[in-house]
């Protein structure tokens, strides 16, 4: 057995230039690199010498074809530089533009608080027309529909339809990346919503003291934890309402017909007790039939330990972290939803 050892070293400086450089070019700081390849092989014994030099070619041309590979990536690094500055550009849009989002709704909800619990309702009830065997329903602005708004399981939802559409016309108007999808919009009202509770409590385990509410909130509340939902941004709008009987008419419902419905979509007893905020148009009578079942009854009582602490952790990091799961069922986000180009400049213009 034979170990032959084929050196390349100098082998880039031999090719001819993949890319023809400007002097003047910005690309000129980026100069191809000679990279040291050392090719290795371990024969058998081979007599066949016409073998053997099929062989030896076949490893040139590999260790010419890694050669040509880095010295693509090595003249790449422009475009890899360009393409992530242009991923930032856009990452900073959306941001901002979500900002923006929620200040108009933390505003609108400020001076209407009693809609809160119809928006976590109507998003609620948006997202659990998801069907897993056709991947059809989902979070998808349907319910915008007034043949679906109007159906018995959206009973009193009108008012944070409603909203809803006040505060997309106020949000198309500075949007520079186009309108805002209802599906985004009423998903990011109901987080506005479920904060707007959160911040409340904190209020009021300082004696309803503002300051004081919004520095423990900041302290050792959930802010922090709402990182993945925010990513889930780019929606699409389905053109048509959802089938009916899908959602359960909540107020008739029993309590092992919720439990079908959030199966079916890939949620359990835990999922429905923290969602109980969310659920129907009285939620209180809700969590209270909710915890006479037993699947259900011991999450209720750990959450509702959790809203008796001051962190209330538990409970609310799990709500979170399961209305993402629900915002998102059966969508395809589109990252770059809201971006736009960037002005140019026609230095043409410029006083120098």
């Amino acid at each position: 057995m034979g170990v032959s050892f084929l050196s390349i070293s100098t082998l880039p400086s031999l090719l001819p230039p993949l890319v023809a450089h400007n002097p003047k070019s910005t690309l000129t700081k980026y100069q191809p690199r000679s990279v040291a390849i050392c090719c290795t092989k371990i024969n058998t014994d081979v007599s066949d010498e016409e073998e053997q030099f099929h062989w030896k070619r076949r490893d040139i041309l590999k260790c010419i074809g890694v050669t040509i590979g880095l010295e693509l990536i090595t003249n790449s690094g422009p475009l890899v530089g360009m393409a992530n500055a242009a991923d930032l550009i856009e990452r900073r849009q959306r941001s901002e533009f979500q900002s923006q989002i929620k200040g108009t709704l933390y505003t609108a909800i400020k001076g209407n608080p009693d809609i809160v619990p119809s928006l976590l309702t109507l998003a609620l009830n948006d997202a659990l027309t998801y069907d897993k065997a056709t991947k059809t329903g989902g979070p998808n602005g349907s319910i915008r529909f007034s043949s679906e708004i109007n159906r018995p399981e959206n009973k009193g939802l009108s008012a944070a339809l409603n909203f809803i559409e006040e505060a997309k016309k106020e949000i198309d108007s500075y949007s520079k990346g186009g309108p805002i999808s209802y599906s985004d919009l009423i998903q990011y009202a109901a987080q506005s919503a479920t904060k707007a509770t959160f911040l409340a409590s904190a209020i009021r385990k300082c004696g309803g003291n503002e300051e004081k509410g919004n520095l423990l909130y900041t302290a050792y509340g959930s802010n922090g934890q709402w990182g993945l939902f925010d990513r889930q941004f780019g929606r699409a709008d389905t053109q048509e309402p959802d089938p009916e009987g899908r959602i359960p008419i909540w107020d008739k419902a029993s309590v092992q017909e919720m439990k079908d419905k959030f199966s079916a979509v890939g949620l359990g007893p835990r999922q429905l007790a923290v969602l109980s905020a969310f659920i129907g148009p009285d939620q209180d009578a809700t969590e209270t039939l909710l915890a006479s079942d037993p699947d259900i009854a011991p999450w209720i009582q750990k959450y509702q330990r959790s809203r008796d602490t001051v962190s209330r952790t538990d409970y609310e990091v799990d709500l979170i972290t399961t209305f993402t799961k629900l915002s998102t069922l059966g969508q395809q986000i589109n990252y770059e939803a809201y971006t736009y180009p960037r002005a140019k400049i026609d230095i043409t213009k410029l006083k120098l």
